[in-house]
């Protein structure tokens, strides 16, 4: 038997004036006084000051590119050992890598037929959550960020890394799914 619902004490309607209507057409309940004090006015905002300030980027991609131009900064500056590690990995070394993650699969990866084998380490690295977030950071932070919390990143993705930045490939840096996160899809009607 399904439960009943309880009524108040009679089993009509509501009394008149027993309950209360919202109305969001008339009167403001908390009017806004503005209170000037000298504390307020210590925490304004000075014009000329106003210029410099960085509102942030427009885009993920003017950011990883800025983390990007840092961190090879810091690199040509001074070199780590994982740096130095890295700088001695051969290209076998990477190919032996790529072929070790590839056995690790059942079917071959069909969709990057098309791709370098560095992007795909890359692209590997950009998918492995372990090393953190891959979205509006840039692939050189994001190792080196992994390598301080002693997450144990691949040494041959910073040799990659390494390598794209020596060729003058500036794209390497960011991550092919933050690209595709902040695309802008146009839509047409059909």
């Amino acid at each position: 038997m399904p439960a009943t619902r309880r009524t108040r004490t009679s089993s009509g309607p509501a009394a008149k004036g027993s309950q209360k209507t919202l109305s969001f057409g008339h009167k403001v309940t908390k009017p806004a006084t503005p209170s000037s004090t000298k504390e307020d006015k210590a925490h304004t905002i000075n014009p000329k000051a106003a210029i410099d300030l960085d509102v942030g980027h427009v885009s993920s991609e003017a950011a990883v590119a800025e983390q990007a131009q840092v961190e090879v900064e810091k690199i040509k500056s001074e070199r780590t050992p994982e740096e130095e590690r890295a700088s001695r990995v051969t290209d076998a070394q990477i190919k032996r890598y790529w072929k070790e993650r590839e056995a690790e699969r059942k079917a071959p990866r069909v969709h990057q037929g098309d791709v370098s084998l560095e992007e795909k380490i890359l692209r590997l690295f950009d998918m492995s959550s372990q090393f953190g977030p891959c979205i509006g950071i840039a692939r050189m932070k994001r190792w080196v960020r992994a390598n301080k919390l002693g997450l144990e990143p691949p040494i041959e993705v910073l040799a990659v890394l390494l390598k794209e930045e020596e060729k003058g490939n500036d794209k390497i840096e960011r991550a092919h799914v933050d690209e595709l996160m902040s695309s802008k899809f146009i839509i047409s009607e059909a």
